[in-house]
């Protein structure tokens, strides 16, 4: 899993460079006029939420398509499509930043991610569940019982609970399986407070692996839970608005 987030964020540092190295284009101020050119230099250094910034602005179709390829649809299109970009969306990636180095100072059984203006968890479910179970185990509810923690003290945010699987098995048992792990932590979370309106949970089957189905290590890193961390409208109006610090 720690090779997973390095790979991601080392890809997505890759595509902010490659981004940022068009030198020659000039920019311009909202009248349309020229005021100079972005270097290499003025990019160097961005931080988490620059990246998240930028992301969110739409450098556009591109970048989202490789995040997409990357990730996996359904995570990226949850990413993309909640970002606004601009200053708005640097405001709400600080907050994402904060909360985020909270949630992995305290999971210690989950990979947590910064993307764009969103943070992704990755909870391998043999670490969650027995085999072919959806019923949550002990260290299990202690993971989700911080990450509740955490949601509860940083409102304004969706939930979306992703279950995967690897292709052992048939379709549609595998799909029931999936269904049924996301909604165990969803019921989890909102039995110690967390807002249902805010939690989704949905099931994909195998239809998006991560990893090789064919061997071993991969099936191991496909079976698993996501759980994608987004603004909700509230939190974007309260950052536009300069209420959210």
């Amino acid at each position: 899993m720690k090779a997973l987030k390095l790979s991601l964020t080392s890809f997505l540092a890759a595509t902010m460079l490659f981004t940022s190295c068009q030198t020659t284009r000039p920019t311009a101020d909202t009248t349309g006029t020229s005021t100079g050119t972005t270097t290499t230099t003025e990019k160097k250094g961005m931080n988490k939420t620059t990246k998240g910034g930028i992301i969110g602005a739409g450098s556009g179709a591109v970048i989202g398509g490789i995040i997409g390829n990357k990730m996996g649809n359904t995570a990226a299109g949850a990413i993309i499509g909640a970002a606004v970009g601009g200053a708005t969306g640097a405001v709400i990636g600080r907050r994402m930043d904060k909360q985020a180095e909270e949630l992995e100072k305290s999971m210690e059984n989950a990979n947590v991610e910064r993307v764009g203006e969103a943070i992704r968890i990755n909870f391998d479910s043999g670490i969650l569940f027995a085999t072919n179970s959806a019923e949550l185990s002990a260290s299990a509810k202690q993971d989700i019982a911080k990450l509740a923690k955490t949601l509860k003290e940083y409102e304004g945010t969706n939930v979306i609970i992703e279950g995967h699987t690897d292709n052992t098995g048939s379709y549609e048992l595998n799909q029931k399986l999936s269904e049924r792990r996301a909604q165990s932590v969803l019921n989890y979370a909102k039995s110690l407070g967390v807002e249902a309106s805010r939690l989704q949970a949905k099931g994909y089957s195998y239809d998006q692996p991560i990893a090789d189905n064919s061997t071993v290590a991969g099936r191991q890193q496909n079976r698993r839970v996501e759980i994608i961390i987004v603004a909700n409208e509230e939190m974007k109006k309260a950052a536009e608005s300069g209420e959210l610090k």
